[in-house]
């Protein structure tokens, strides 16, 4: 599972939850009806906005959704996941994408991608992605060349760069490719005009794409000898960070010059945690907003009288005492419970042996220490579109 959209669950409202959630899996079964088992491995948190965005514009009706079977993932349970246009665009962008991604890996020669008849045998699964989310795009209307062309021309534009190499010349494949893939979802949902503010917010996420995933890699690829647009172009990780905050107001500003029949879930995932990425990948994990509207970081005391005692909430009622478990069968149950993937995947499960509540591996929260910052304009208010009324949290939306 890849990209640089991961929101953690704590931040989202059960509905939120839901929804992204229900685009998920609605991509990884999409993959699956239309390119088999094997290519589920395709599926990723950022090809999920593409469905998000086209279910965005379009007025929801009951077809939008389908009940799924038990899934490991999901701790055997059934789930409503989402399906139709949006999503098989989001399979076939996804399928392309993740194509590009093995070459890009076989090109380095990375791991085990440096016998040759490993990499052979890549080459293969990735030239039968390709016509597969071409077969699929075709049936949308959307050419998957554009993704494919972005992707040949990203070798030679590396090849050339070097020290003084404007950065956003490297970054330009990427822009285009992830520009076309929004702009269609306009096309999907029946509202053009919102195809050139969505292909702006696309062209600005695929420069974030990118630019984070050169942040986030500059020290291995050092160590490894691999090419880094950061590296090759000697450009500085403040100038980074600045391209950065610049894009990320301009997806901001591009998403509100779009119409939408529910926004809510595409506004966070695109402003609210579009900028946590970016600030987990520059490693600035506190919360950029204080609760008096002023950015963190700033002079002066924190908001409130720190010397006002917080007053005490009621007691939460103990938990009932459990019976534990013995070695061999705890050990039978957290066997059953690694083989259906709820160890890493589950929201919740109880202890093989003490039966106490645990968190999956996969949701563990990633807020940090920053406190009530975490719900942060969780769809509360102060004029976000993902919102409603009464918000005072002094989020800059």
């Amino acid at each position: 599972m890849f990209g640089i959209v991961r929101p953690c669950t704590h931040r989202l409202s059960e509905g939120l939850r839901a929804e992204w959630t229900a685009h998920l899996c609605g991509l990884c079964l999409a993959l699956r009806a239309d390119h088999g088992q094997f290519a589920r491995i395709a599926t990723n948190y950022d090809g999920l906005i593409v469905s998000v965005l086209t279910e965005a514009q379009a007025e929801r009706t009951p077809e939008g959704r389908r009940t799924a079977g038990p899934c490991p993932l999901r701790s055997m349970r059934t789930a409503p996941v989402a399906r139709g246009e949006g999503a098989r665009l989001a399979a076939a962008v996804s399928l392309v994408l993740a194509s590009a991604k093995v070459r890009d890996h076989v090109a380095d020669g990375d791991g085990l991608l440096k016998r040759r008849p490993v990499a052979a045998a890549a080459r293969r699964v990735a030239a039968g992605w390709d016509r597969a989310g071409a077969r699929t795009g075709a049936e949308l209307g959307f050419d998957t060349a554009v993704l494919v062309d972005a992707v040949d021309r990203q070798t030679g534009i590396e090849s050339l760069a070097g020290p003084g190499t404007s950065l956003l010349l490297v970054t330009e494949p990427t822009e285009t490719a992830t520009a076309a893939a929004f702009a269609h979802t306009a096309v999907l949902a029946g509202r053009p005009r919102n195809a050139g503010p969505l292909a702006e917010a696309g062209r600005l996420f695929g420069r974030l794409a990118h630019l984070l995933d050169a942040v986030e890699d500059q020290e291995t690829d050092a160590a490894s000898g691999a090419w880094n647009p950061l590296t090759a172009t000697g450009t500085p990780l403040a100038e980074a960070r600045r391209l950065c905050d610049d894009a990320l107001h301009g997806v901001r500003l591009a998403l509100a010059d779009a119409e939408f029949t529910d926004g809510r879930l595409a506004h966070v995932l695109l402003v609210h945690e579009l900028r946590r990425s970016v600030d987990r990948a520059f490693g600035s994990t506190a919360c950029t907003h204080r609760h008096d509207g002023e950015p963190a970081g700033g002079f002066g005391p924190p908001p409130g009288d720190p010397y006002t005692p917080t007053p005490p909430g009621p007691p939460l009622p103990p938990e009932p005492p459990r019976d534990r478990r013995g070695l061999i069968a705890g050990c039978l149950v957290w066997a059953g419970l690694a083989c259906t993937c709820q160890l890493c995947c589950a929201g919740t499960f109880h202890d093989p042996w003490s039966g106490q509540r645990r968190e999956g591996l996969c949701h563990k929260c990633d807020c940090g220490d920053c406190g009530d910052c975490c719900d942060c304009c969780d769809c509360c208010g102060n004029g976000c579109s993902c919102c409603g009324d009464g918000c005072d949290c002094g989020c800059d939306c």
